[in-house]
């Protein structure tokens, strides 16, 4: 038995997220079918993420398990003639039998995209998030200095019923910067909770609007209050950039 890591790319507006669900279709469902039929065999792929609908990747890694001794070339060249236009294999390797594309991973980078014009742009439709206010960037990037470091997230998160999480986090890394009309938020961490960058995203804006102070991160850190905490910024332009493994 062959274990192959593999990384994708992906175009998230067409599918429910990654993880396979009953009645809606999945980026997972559909490279699942993809890979068994170039291997000719059942196979069930494991993600190293959970993106949301609508959600995008330039980088995510799977691993596979195989008995097809086929090539990692072949296999790229094989599953990308089966996949539509919108997801991408970019490499395949194999790898040792304990590497597991979830577990094994050490760190995430997620790219938020914003496209700060009163008008919009029909080539960013459903890539990038439409935001029309001026945007502060200097008053932005020093409040974003607060989410930097090892800290309790749960005011930064959605519960998703799941009381019991693990809510610490370590950010390691937090950008943002403007390039003509578009803003980037970029976010480097060991991990990242349930809608935890969108939220982030979310109350940056929300400072930005005078709707929360940059003095008032330390309390919604402290409350664990996920009301007190920003809005949820739409899916559309969150990506996730990176994964990182040793």
């Amino acid at each position: 038995m062959r274990n192959l890591k593999v990384m994708m790319s992906y175009r998230g507006t067409a599918y429910h997220g990654f993880q396979i669900q009953e009645n809606s279709l999945t980026v997972q469902e559909v490279v699942e079918k993809c890979v068994g039929k170039v291997l000719n065999e059942p196979v069930s792929i494991q993600g190293c993420s959970r993106t949301d609908t609508g959600v995008h990747a330039r980088q995510f890694c799977f691993s596979v398990q195989t008995n097809s001794r086929i090539h990692e070339l072949g296999f790229v060249r094989g599953v990308n003639g089966e996949l539509p236009a919108d997801i991408s294999i970019l490499s395949c390797e194999e790898v040792d039998p304990d590497f597991h594309a979830r577990f094994s991973c050490k760190g995430k980078e997620y790219v938020y995209l914003m496209h700060n014009s009163e008008c919009k742009d029909p080539f960013t439709k459903d890539l990038a998030y439409h935001y029309r206010r001026k945007f502060n960037l200097q008053l932005v990037q020093e409040t974003a200095k607060c989410f930097i470091g090892t800290k309790d997230f749960r005011a930064f998160c959605t519960d998703n019923g799941r009381n019991n999480i693990n809510t610490i986090r370590t950010v390691r890394h937090f950008e943002i910067r403007k390039q003509d009309e578009k803003i980037y938020f970029q976010i480097q961490g060991d991990g990242f909770l349930y809608h935890m960058v969108r939220i982030i995203v979310g109350t940056l804006i929300d400072v930005n609007e005078g709707k929360i102070l940059p003095e008032q991160l330390d309390q919604i850190f402290a409350s664990g209050n996920r009301l007190l905490a920003g809005r949820t910024a739409p899916a559309q332009g969150l990506y996730l950039n990176q994964v990182f493994y040793s």
